[in-house]
């Protein structure tokens, strides 16, 4: 029976020993000499737009944390999710795009449908970036109706 006990509990262990090293984040592929990083200069708070002045660049040996943003071009431009400390690694899920529709904005809405087009205004449901699908309320009608949100903050309803 210990023989039994040992290999049940054996593939528990190893499995063990990989959660805590996935726990810890590193990543071995991820290791590199003289590796740069994207880092705040200051203190960046939620909701503020990263732009390249406040960033700098940080020397990195040894492994990457997984999810670290390795490159500027990832971060420029978007949102602060939570604050980012000062020469601390930004981390992938620490900022977002930046929302072209806020909630209770009203949003132009654009159905395409070969040569036709239609413009009209609704009132936005939900806050979203480029690419999002989001519900909006049709101002005229009160309908409730989804669309994606266009680069431009515009909403596509419809066929396309």
């Amino acid at each position: 029976m210990r023989g039994l006990t040992q290999y049940r509990y054996a593939p528990a262990y190893v499995g063990g020993v990989l959660l805590v090293l996935a726990g810890i984040g590193l990543c071995p592929a991820a290791a590199q000499e003289g590796h740069r990083l994207p880092v705040p200069a200051f203190t960046i708070y939620p909701g503020q737009v990263i732009q390249d002045d406040m960033l700098v660049d940080a020397q990195v040996s040894g492994l990457l944390p997984l999810g670290v943003i390795d490159m500027r071009a990832q971060v420029l431009g978007r949102i602060a999710r939570r604050t980012l400390l000062a020469g601390q690694a930004i981390t992938k899920i620490a900022v977002a795009e930046a929302r072209l529709v806020v909630n209770g904005a009203r949003v132009a809405v654009i159905y395409q449908d070969g040569g036709l087009s239609i413009l009209t205004y609704a009132t936005a449901l939900q806050s979203g970036a480029a690419g999002d699908t989001i519900s909006i309320r049709n101002i005229d009608s009160g309908r409730t109706i989804s669309g994606i949100i266009q680069t431009d903050g515009s909403v596509l309803v419809g066929a396309s």
